[in-house]
């Protein structure tokens, strides 16, 4: 399970010989230019995205944004009613430890 998996010999890239410190490279010579060579096409299927469908896509975006929204900010109003209620009951209780005492 944790051993390396290393790639098949054809696909892995060449092993490159090091460097020495007091090795010079050599200039380089200016060559002619390369020919154009077209791009591969892929094999890959095009997305063709329609009116109708951009128009579903920026809906369905816009309905993710504001359910998130909606339950961040339910999240955030839950933290700050608790947070009130727990100050409410601690200042009632100082009040009645107050009165306890004084009495």
């Amino acid at each position: 399970m944790f051993t390396p998996k290393y790639p098949p010999q054809e696909t892995a890239p060449p092993a490159t010989a090091p460097v020495p410190a007091n090795h010079t490279p050599a200039p380089v010579q200016p060559t002619a230019p390369a020919s154009i060579v077209a791009a591969p096409v892929s094999n890959r299927p095009t997305i063709q995205l329609t009116p109708g469908t951009t128009l579903v896509l920026v809906g369905g975006g816009t309905a993710v944004v504001l359910v998130v929204g909606a339950v961040l900010v339910s999240m955030l109003l839950a933290v700050a009613i608790t947070g009130m209620s727990v100050a409410v009951t601690a200042v009632v209780l100082r009040s009645i430890l107050n009165q306890e005492r004084k009495h």
